[in-house]
């Protein structure tokens, strides 16, 4: 089957309505421009031919009822399909509270984005002739309804997946899931400071997508520019549109030679907004501001364990270290740290000549 079409990646909106914002001295989100960056994101895709947009999750600021209901307008109004799924911010407790929603709640909100033929949280959906979207809810909870500290999907939730990748045919699948499945940092699963923006069980949803050849699968979270790759199947990780570069994607599918498909990734960057004519400048300093408590974990944990003392006197170097992942496509050159911290934070680097903002995928 030969496919061409165009749709975009809009993650992590953390929508937050002016009198719900948390004030929190320490954050990194840029609350405040949650509303009038989606609407400039939406005004430069109302121009594009999109046949869907893809919302992979953190759609509001902590799971608010009326920021819900705020952005359920919002993407009523839209000319194209649009399908979401939730962040761990979205349903920060099970059951909801006064402030926030349950997650049983959560398919009401967005019936017409992924919902109408499903009650539970993980669903799946023909987005094109021949292109299926299956969509998963990556948050878990314990006993009392807490949140875990990483992504999970248990048994049913496997049992579901199992049963829908060998009922369908269609030739391209796309996953979406918020919680990033593939490595995007160096031991992201096992560093205490990376392992909570992955699926605890993400080998073994590997191992599923891979034996189905499911090739792409779309995640959030991480607030990051990245595309990785295991084996034949790539994770796509987009930024935040309310954290530095202020990112979003549209990309392109198309058919080659030999049962071939190739996607071409471009990425585009929110940069002014009126009251935020440097925003990108303003963003990058504010991120580089909260950076130093972030930065000495990771200078005085494994593996570097540094002193306190040792540690000052390389933090004040990592004070952009966060941005400039965060943006992708960084190259990363310390010649002044000693060997072993120098190989260490370099090997942060993006790899050469591939892109994680603007690149063709063939496969």
């Amino acid at each position: 089957m030969d496919f061409e079409f165009q749709f975009a990646i809009i993650s992590d909106l953390h929508i937050a309505l002016p009198h719900t914002i948390w004030d929190h001295p320490k954050r990194f989100h840029l609350v405040e421009i949650s509303i009038p960056a989606l609407e400039l994101a939406l005004d430069h895709l109302s121009q594009l031919d999109l046949d869907f947009l893809l919302l992979p999750g953190d759609l509001t600021q902590h799971g608010e009822p009326e920021n819900h209901q705020w952005l359920k307008e919002c993407l009523s109004q839209l000319p194209y399909p649009v399908y979401v799924i939730p962040g761990n911010h979205d349903i920060p407790t099970q059951w909801g509270n006064e402030t926030s929603i349950s997650r049983a709640k959560f398919p009401t909100y967005y019936h017409q984005f992924g919902y109408h033929q499903s009650r539970q949280t993980d669903y799946t959906c023909e987005l094109l002739p021949g292109v299926r979207l299956i969509a998963l809810d990556s948050n878990e909870f314990d006993e009392d309804g807490k949140q875990f500290g990483y992504g999970y999907l248990n048994e049913a939730q496997f049992e579901w997946l199992e049963d829908i990748l060998a009922t369908t045919s269609e030739p391209l699948r796309l996953v979406m899931i918020h919680h990033n499945v593939i490595e995007h940092l160096p031991d992201q699963r096992t560093h205490c400071l990376g392992q909570r923006y992955m699926l605890k069980n993400g080998p073994r949803l590997i191992n599923v997508l891979q034996e189905s050849g499911i090739n792409l699968m779309f995640t959030g979270h991480l607030h990051v520019q990245d595309i990785a790759q295991q084996g034949n199947l790539y994770e796509i990780t987009t930024g935040s549109l309310v954290s530095y570069p202020h990112a979003y994607r549209t990309l392109k599918v198309t058919s080659q030679a030999e049962g071939k498909t190739r996607m071409e990734i471009q990425s585009h960057q929110i940069k002014t907004l009126p009251g935020w004519e440097n925003l990108g400048e303003f963003s990058r300093e504010w991120m580089g501001e909260r950076s130093h408590p972030f930065m000495m974990r990771l200078l005085t944990g494994d593996p570097c364990n540094l002193t306190e003392e040792d540690a000052q006197q390389w933090v004040v170097s990592l004070r952009y270290f966060w941005a400039d992942i965060a943006q992708g496509d960084t190259q990363f050159h310390f010649p002044h740290f000693p060997e072993d911290l120098r190989t260490y934070f370099e090997s942060f680097s993006a790899q050469p000549d591939l892109g994680d903002n603007h690149r063709a995928i063939e496969f």
